[in-house]
């Protein structure tokens, strides 16, 4: 676009950046600090130029950063570091917080501790703009989504309505050494049928799960492994974007 209004917070942002940048946290994707920097002097250095900065010392607590408080920003880990610019992007409490993929470099553990914090900012009120490769995290945290494909918004809605509008099919998966299954095309609400070896994947829709089992019991067929898999995001961004997440 090359004209109209930006509005951010009821500001606009060009006569307001100041106003704006006070009440705006932002955490890169790729950030760095001096080398010499300790833990506790950029929470500190950061809260001192902000008013109604956060107690930057239960940041520490947090996100796990309390033990490395008096280490140097060279000294820290990957995910030491990521955390670290987390804490930073939250110091001056802000109303809208821009997270750019934020779990990245996070083991499980703590990747499941920022998952509560994300949803703790969210929950008094602020505004967290979440950018993530990981479908899952997208469907844990995010109230609405955006798919972005080749810088294309191609896709919004929550992520339920996204799955029900570009997803809807269900997948029915066993193992089975029967060599003749071509039965399985001919069941109602299957759309289709694909083998790998001994392990066949059904998709389809409303009761076919029920129609599945009931077809393979009448045919003599009892697979212990039987289960039901419900489609998910990345079912959706492959469908839309027609490539791999980590493309």
């Amino acid at each position: 676009p090359d004209s109209g209004i930006i509005d951010i917070l009821g500001l606009d942002p060009r006569n307001n950046a100041q106003a704006l940048r006070y009440q705006i946290g932002s955490q890169l994707q790729e950030s760095a600090l001096p080398d010499r920097l300790r833990v506790w002097e950029a929470l500190d250095l950061f809260a001192s130029v902000t008013p109604n900065a956060l107690d930057w010392q239960i940041l520490l607590e947090q996100w796990g950063l309390a033990e490395k408080s008096k280490s140097t920003f060279a000294s820290l880990s990957g995910g030491q570091r990521q955390r670290l610019f987390i804490a930073l992007a939250l110091v001056n409490n802000p109303r809208i917080v821009f997270l750019d993929e934020m779990t990245t470099g996070l083991d499980p553990a703590a990747r499941r501790v920022a998952w509560d914090l994300i949803r703790s900012i969210r929950d008094r009120g602020a505004t967290v703009v979440l950018v993530t490769h990981f479908m899952d995290e997208a469907e844990k945290l995010c109230d609405r989504l955006a798919i972005v494909d080749r810088g294309k918004v191609v896709a919004m809605d929550t992520p339920q309505g996204l799955i029900t509008e570009y997803a809807s099919e269900v997948r029915v998966i066993f193992t089975t050494d029967r060599e003749d299954i071509s039965w399985l095309d001919k069941i109602s609400n299957v759309k289709k049928v694909i083998r790998s070896g001994p392990r066949v994947e059904v998709e389809g829709s409303g009761s076919v799960l029920a129609l599945v089992a009931a077809s393979l019991v009448e045919n003599g067929i009892t697979p212990a492994d039987l289960r039901l898999e419900q489609p998910t995001l990345e079912d959706v961004f492959l469908k839309l974007t027609g490539q791999d997440i980590g493309d």
